[in-house]
Protein backbone atom coordinates (compact mmCIF):
# COMPACT_ATOMS: atom_id res chain seq x y z
CA UNK A 1 0.00 0.00 0.00
CA UNK A 2 1.42 3.39 -1.05
CA UNK A 3 1.23 6.02 1.74
CA UNK A 4 3.29 9.03 2.88
CA UNK A 5 5.22 6.65 5.14
CA UNK A 6 5.50 4.06 2.36
CA UNK A 7 5.77 5.94 -0.97
CA UNK A 8 5.63 4.37 -4.41
CA UNK A 9 9.28 3.44 -5.18
CA UNK A 10 8.87 4.06 -8.92
CA UNK A 11 7.39 7.52 -8.36
CA UNK A 12 10.12 8.34 -5.83
CA UNK A 13 12.87 7.35 -8.27
CA UNK A 14 11.18 9.33 -11.07
CA UNK A 15 10.95 12.41 -8.82
CA UNK A 16 14.68 12.31 -8.08
CA UNK A 17 15.68 11.37 -11.65
CA UNK A 18 13.63 14.23 -13.14
CA UNK A 19 15.23 16.74 -10.80
CA UNK A 20 18.75 15.38 -11.42
CA UNK A 21 18.17 15.65 -15.19
CA UNK A 22 17.64 19.42 -14.72
CA UNK A 23 21.04 19.85 -13.02
CA UNK A 24 23.42 21.11 -15.71
CA UNK A 25 26.51 20.75 -13.56
CA UNK A 26 25.73 17.15 -12.65
CA UNK A 27 25.10 16.30 -16.32
CA UNK A 28 28.40 17.98 -17.25
CA UNK A 29 30.29 15.95 -14.64
CA UNK A 30 28.63 12.67 -15.69
CA UNK A 31 26.83 11.98 -12.39
CA UNK A 32 24.36 9.10 -12.52
CA UNK A 33 21.58 7.97 -10.23
CA UNK A 34 22.33 4.57 -8.68
CA UNK A 35 19.64 4.01 -6.06
CA UNK A 36 16.66 5.74 -4.45
CA UNK A 37 14.69 4.73 -1.36
CA UNK A 38 12.80 6.76 1.24
CA UNK A 39 15.45 8.79 3.08
CA UNK A 40 18.42 7.63 0.99
CA UNK A 41 19.90 8.31 -2.43
CA UNK A 42 23.09 6.97 -4.01
CA UNK A 43 24.85 8.76 -6.86
CA UNK A 44 28.01 7.89 -8.81
CA UNK A 45 30.65 10.21 -10.25
CA UNK A 46 33.11 8.65 -12.74
CA UNK A 47 36.72 9.78 -12.80
CA UNK A 48 37.45 12.05 -15.76
CA UNK A 49 39.42 15.18 -16.60
CA UNK A 50 36.24 17.15 -15.73
CA UNK A 51 36.57 16.34 -12.01
CA UNK A 52 40.33 16.54 -11.33
CA UNK A 53 42.58 18.96 -9.52
CA UNK A 54 46.20 19.80 -10.39
CA UNK A 55 47.53 16.51 -8.95
CA UNK A 56 45.04 14.47 -11.02
CA UNK A 57 42.94 13.42 -8.03
CA UNK A 58 39.21 14.03 -7.65
CA UNK A 59 38.73 17.75 -6.99
CA UNK A 60 37.30 18.70 -3.59
CA UNK A 61 34.77 20.97 -5.30
CA UNK A 62 33.44 18.07 -7.35
CA UNK A 63 33.35 15.88 -4.25
CA UNK A 64 31.51 18.56 -2.28
CA UNK A 65 29.00 19.08 -5.07
CA UNK A 66 28.37 15.33 -5.29
CA UNK A 67 27.87 15.05 -1.51
CA UNK A 68 25.57 18.10 -1.52
CA UNK A 69 23.41 16.64 -4.28
CA UNK A 70 23.23 13.15 -2.73
CA UNK A 71 22.23 14.56 0.66
CA UNK A 72 19.80 16.96 -0.99
CA UNK A 73 18.08 14.23 -2.94
CA UNK A 74 17.87 12.05 0.17
CA UNK A 75 16.04 14.99 1.72
CA UNK A 76 13.82 15.35 -1.33
CA UNK A 77 12.60 11.78 -0.86
CA UNK A 78 10.97 12.81 2.42
CA UNK A 79 9.80 16.30 1.37
CA UNK A 80 6.08 16.72 0.72
CA UNK A 81 4.77 16.67 -2.85
CA UNK A 82 4.97 20.11 -4.39
CA UNK A 83 8.10 20.95 -2.41
CA UNK A 84 11.79 20.82 -3.18
CA UNK A 85 14.75 21.32 -0.88
CA UNK A 86 17.62 23.75 -0.91
CA UNK A 87 20.90 23.60 0.99
CA UNK A 88 21.47 26.25 3.64
CA UNK A 89 24.68 24.77 5.05
CA UNK A 90 27.01 21.83 4.75
CA UNK A 91 30.31 20.75 6.20
CA UNK A 92 32.55 18.19 4.58
CA UNK A 93 35.61 16.30 5.78
CA UNK A 94 37.94 14.91 3.12
CA UNK A 95 39.46 11.65 4.30
CA UNK A 96 41.67 10.60 1.39
CA UNK A 97 42.52 11.51 -2.21
CA UNK A 98 41.95 9.13 -5.12
CA UNK A 99 42.39 8.88 -8.86
CA UNK A 100 40.58 6.65 -11.36
CA UNK A 101 37.48 4.55 -10.73
CA UNK A 102 34.46 6.40 -9.45
CA UNK A 103 33.00 7.95 -6.33
CA UNK A 104 29.76 6.78 -4.78
CA UNK A 105 27.87 9.27 -2.65
CA UNK A 106 25.32 7.77 -0.28
CA UNK A 107 23.01 10.47 1.08
CA UNK A 108 20.87 9.69 4.13
CA UNK A 109 18.28 11.64 6.09
CA UNK A 110 19.16 11.96 9.76
CA UNK A 111 16.07 13.93 10.76
CA UNK A 112 13.26 15.42 8.72
CA UNK A 113 11.19 18.16 10.28
CA UNK A 114 8.69 20.59 8.80
CA UNK A 115 11.21 23.44 8.63
CA UNK A 116 14.61 21.74 8.31
CA UNK A 117 15.97 18.43 7.14
CA UNK A 118 19.38 17.23 8.32
CA UNK A 119 21.26 14.77 6.12
CA UNK A 120 24.64 13.12 5.82
CA UNK A 121 26.51 11.87 2.79
CA UNK A 122 29.31 9.34 2.74
CA UNK A 123 31.64 9.37 -0.27
CA UNK A 124 33.32 6.08 -1.11
CA UNK A 125 35.95 5.59 -3.79
CA UNK A 126 35.45 2.48 -5.90
CA UNK A 127 38.70 1.48 -7.63
CA UNK A 128 38.69 -0.25 -11.03
CA UNK A 129 39.30 -3.58 -9.22
CA UNK A 130 36.23 -2.98 -7.01
CA UNK A 131 38.12 -2.03 -3.84
CA UNK A 132 36.10 0.44 -1.78
CA UNK A 133 37.71 3.11 0.40
CA UNK A 134 36.23 5.94 2.48
CA UNK A 135 36.81 9.28 0.78
CA UNK A 136 34.77 12.00 2.53
CA UNK A 137 31.85 12.59 4.90
CA UNK A 138 29.40 15.48 4.87
CA UNK A 139 26.63 16.82 7.11
CA UNK A 140 24.03 19.14 5.65
CA UNK A 141 21.03 21.29 6.58
CA UNK A 142 18.23 21.63 4.02
CA UNK A 143 15.05 23.66 3.98
CA UNK A 144 11.91 22.67 2.08
CA UNK A 145 10.87 25.28 -0.52
CA UNK A 146 7.89 25.42 -2.88
CA UNK A 147 8.44 23.88 -6.31
CA UNK A 148 8.65 26.71 -8.86
CA UNK A 149 8.55 24.94 -12.21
Amino acid sequence: MVTAANPDPTALRERVAASLARQGMMRHLGVRLVDVAPGTVTLALPYSDKVTQQQDGFHGGAMGALADIAGGYAGLTVAPDGMEVTTVEYKINFLAAFQDGELLAIGRVVRAGRRIIVTTAELVHVAPDGTRSPCAVMQQTLVPVPKTY
